[in-house]
Parts: structure tokens; C-alpha cells; sequence
């Protein structure tokens, strides 16, 4: 009777589970949860991502920062001396490839589907960007192999390739974003879904990348920033510049603010001596924005710098008490994250006038250098005034314009340590204590790779020279 029993439970279970089989999608299907999520919902995430990555204190500031010698540190300074936390170098592989850069493919796809070429064009500039900083880190990296759901171990794609395609890249998304289709203002934490705002970044950045790419002596430039400076796309004002503002609390909070602040370390970090003495030197106005008073503003005890690199502190005169500490604007919640400048595009296009690049010669290139020096001005909120932005021309004059993007680049330590090592000025001092031979010119690979992806990264350190902080990277052979 029992074994009865559980019989006729059993096939009323399965009668039951039947029924309901042709409907139980139907019926557990949350309309306000849809398992495809729209393509705009992914956008304000992966900015978010992106900004901390390019603004984290550990590695765009630590190392980028201190390498450049934009800033330096009074305690825990083992990146000063060159020796990078490798902690820091895996968060800005892991981020970029597996949430970033993966997430922007997503929504890409996602707008593809949708018809929504704004959007699709969006995806394309993040990811170039994203790729850029990861090429200008590493050299080498995995590209075309990178968002494959079913590649676990993807080849590193030749820096020059990774260009190439970056390239490709920002051109395709110039011709996307053409106002067909939408951007979600409440998503778009850089533009409030301006499309063309975000065609003047691709363009901007594509400037960019073809100056970076021409610190390669066998680049041919040609006339693909001419071209781009004909069709008349690029940003002309600090308005247009690409940059994400932050909230006034945490978790969506400057990443400054939040470690050095909210973190009670504001006293560790201080400015580096090469900046604060060429500001000096020149009676920059942007030194009481960029830098605290020694003893904090109001003092009279004017500014001081710390020199690169100093391992042993103790007993030194170098700790918080006698150094300018970074500069209050820097350290608010809601400071933001510079993805691109106007001041930088200025920089650039002086350069490439005085290059040849672009017409104009020497007369052009003078008014964009000096263009340049006023658009940083502004964006920190001081006149240009008194300040020399007169032009030398010639190789003095290039030296003039890398210097002073060098100095317009302040707290944008990824790039202003690309920059540096690109156009090779200022002339650096190697730091005091430097654990290798010359300022770091990449990051080493995460240790992840040596172990998940050996074959290729084998490989990788085959094709481009050893994996150490000293190799250098396709542009600047």
C-alpha cells in the first residue's frame, strides 16, 4: 500500500510539472528585470570604471605620477624608487579586460541590434581608449583574441597592430556618431548624451594615438591628422574636453579623495621636486592650485617639492611637515577624472604644426602652445597674466610645448608618464635610490598571465624583450 502511495504521488508530480512546463518561462519572467539588459544601462558603469582606473592613487598616482615626477611620497614610497605594487598593476589588467573593455563589447553588440549607431559609436571610443592606456602600460597586449567568451588564453597582439586597430577603431566611431539613435543623458556621465561631443573625443583621441604612434621613427604619419584636422571635429574649448565628475560621497567619490582624505592620508603624498621648482622658476599661476603651502595654504612658508626616489626617509628632512602637499582642488570628492583635455589637443597639434604634421610651421604651432597654457589656466581657474607663452620654434620650441604639456598634465599620471617618455622632456633625474637603471618605461605583466595564460605570454616576452620594467615598447624604438 505505501509503495502505492508514492507511486500516485509521483505521477501527480510529474502530470503537474508538465502542465506547467510550456509556461514556466512565461510565468517567472520579472518584465522589470529583462535578461537582456538595454545597451544605455551599461554606459554609466563602465565610465565609472574607467575614471578610478585612470585616476587610482595606487598606479596612475603611485607609479604614472611619481615616474613623472609630477608627484612623490613621504611614507610607503617604494614606487618612487621604481619598485610598482603589483597588486595595482593586476586591478588595472583585470578591470580594463574583464569588466571594461568586456562591457563595452556587450553594449556595442547590444546597440548594433538596437540600430542605435550613437551608441555603437560610444563603445567603440571606450574602448580605444582603454586599449591605448593598456598598450602605452604593457607594450604588447591581447586584442584580437581578448573578448572571446570562448578564449581563455588570448595572444598578444604587437603594440604596433594594437594601433593600427585603435586607429580603425576611432575612425569607424567618427562615422557612427552621426545623431542616428540615443544616449541615455543620466548614463552618460561625461557628455549628458551629447553625440557630438562624444565625435569630437574620437577624433581628439584618434589625434592622439597618431602622435604617440609617431615615436616610432618607421611610423609614416602622412596626412591622417591633417585630414583630421580638415574635417573640423575636434574639441575647441574647454567645454568640449572629455572629462567624468564624481559624487560628493563615497563610493562614487574621487579616488583621491576617497584613499587620501576619507583615508586620513592626505600628509603621506607631497608634490615632486621637478615640478614645483620648473613652476617656480617660471612663476606658473598654477602652483598654489596644484600644491598646498609647506604647513598648509595660509602658511607663507611658499612651496617645496621632494626629490624622486629617496628609499631610507628616516632622519631626512623630507617627511609631510617640510613639503607642498597635493593641492586642495585635486583632493575634492567631486574632482574629475580627465579622460582627454582640450589643453593636451593644443599641445599636440603645436607639436605636429611644428613637425610638419599639419600646416602652419612655427607661426601655428606658437598660437596653439599658446593656446594650450591658457586652456590649462583656465580649467584650474587662474589667469594666464604675466605668464610667458611666448614661442621659440624650431627644436627649442618643441621642447617648450612638451614641457609645458608635461607640467597641463598634472594628475593625469597614466598619460603624463606616456607623454614623457615619448617626447623624452623634461629631462628627468633617475630616482636617488632607483631599484633599476632608468625610469620605468612599462609596467610588467600581471602575474596571472605568467600562470592562466603561460603559451602567450611566453611568446609575448619573445616578440617584445624581457618582461621588466626597463623594456621598451613598440613606439618608442
Amino acid at each position: 500500500m505505501k509503495n502505492i502511495k508514492i507511486i500516485i504521488l509521483l505521477l501527480v508530480v510529474a502530470i503537474i510539472y508538465t502542465s506547467c512546463d510550456s509556461t514556466y518561462e512565461e510565468v517567472n519572467t520579472d518584465p522589470d528585470n529583462p535578461t537582456n539588459m538595454p545597451a544605455n544601462l551599461f554606459l554609466s558603469g563602465i565610465l565609472r570604471n574607467t575614471g578610478n582606473q585612470i585616476t587610482s592613487s595606487f598606479l596612475a598616482g603611485e607609479a604614472g605620477s611619481e615616474w613623472s615626477q609630477h608627484l612623490s611620497k613621504t611614507v610607503y614610497n617604494d614606487a618612487d624608487y621604481y619598485i610598482p605594487r603589483q597588486n595595482a598593476i593586476q586591478s588595472l589588467w583585470t578591470v580594463s579586460y574583464s569588466s571594461i573593455l568586456k562591457d563595452a563589447d556587450v553594449m556595442q553588440r547590444s546597440a548594433l541590434a538596437d540600430g542605435n549607431s550613437d551608441l555603437q559609436g560610444v563603445a567603440l571610443v571606450i574602448k580605444a581608449f582603454t586599449y591605448q592606456y593598456l598598450a602605452d602600460s604593457f607594450g604588447d597586449i591581447p586584442m584580437s583574441e581578448a573578448l572571446s567568451a570562448e578564449n581563455f588564453t588570448p595572444k598578444y597582439d604587437k603594440c604596433e597592430d594594437v594601433y593600427t586597430n585603435i586607429i580603425a577603431m576611432l575612425t569607424e566611431a567618427d562615422s557612427l556618431l552621426n545623431g542616428s539613435g540615443s544616449i541615455t543623458t543620466s548614463q552618460d556621465l561625461i557628455y549628458g548624451g551629447d553625440w557630438s561631443k562624444w565625435k569630437m573625443f574620437a577624433n581628439s583621441l584618434k589625434f592622439r594615438v597618431i602622435m604617440r604612434a609617431s615615436g616610432n621613427s618607421s611610423y609614416a604619419v602622412g596626412t591622417q591628422l591633417q585630414d583630421i584636422v580638415d574635417a573640423g571635429n575636434l574639441f575647441m574649448s574647454n567645454s568640449d574636453q572629455a572629462v567624468m565628475t564624481y559624487l560628493s560621497a563615497e563610493p562614487n567619490a574621487n579616488p583621491y579623495y576617497e584613499a587620501l582624505v576619507n583615508g586620513g592620508r592626505t600628509g603621506e603624498w607631497c608634490l615632486g621636486e621637478e615640478l614645483v621648482n620648473k613652476m617656480l622658476a617660471s612663476s606658473d599661476p598654477r602652483l598654489p592650485v596644484y600644491a598646498q603651502e609647506v604647513e598648509g595654504n595660509g602658511s607663507g612658508n611658499g612651496y617645496r617639492g621632494k626629490p624622486a626616489g629617496i628609499s631610507n626617509l628616516t632622519g631626512t628632512v623630507w617627511n609631510s611637515a617640510y613639503v607642498s602637499w597635493i593641492g586642495e582642488k585635486y583632493l575634492e570628492a567631486e574632482a574629475p577624472a580627465l579622460f582627454m583635455t582640450y589643453s593636451q589637443l593644443e599641445f599636440l597639434m603645436a607639436e605636429a604644426a611644428e613637425r610638419g604634421y599639419i600646416s602652419g610651421g612655427s607661426a601655428e604651432a606658437g598660437t596653439h602652445y599658446a593656446n594650450g597654457i591658457t586652456a590649462s589656466c583656465d580649467f584650474n581657474g587662474v589667469g594666464v597674466g604675466s605668464f610667458n607663452v611666448s614661442y621659440s620654434g624650431g627644436a627649442s620650441g618643441l621642447q617648450e610645448i612638451a614641457e609645458q604639456e608635461w607640467v597641463a598634465l598634472y594628475m593625469q599620471g597614466l598619460e603624463s608618464w606616456a607623454e614623457q617618455r615619448r617626447t623624452g622632456f623634461p629631462v628627468l633625474p633617475l630616482a636617488a635610490d632607483a631599484a633599476v637603471s632608468t625610469i620605468p618605461t612599462r609596467f610588467n605583466y600581471p602575474g596571472t598571465e605568467q600562470s592562466l595564460n603561460a603559451n602567450s605570454y611566453t611568446n609575448a616576452v619573445a616578440v617584445q624583450g624581457p618582461d621588466e620594467l626597463t623594456t621598451l615598447i613598440w613606439w618608442q624604438k
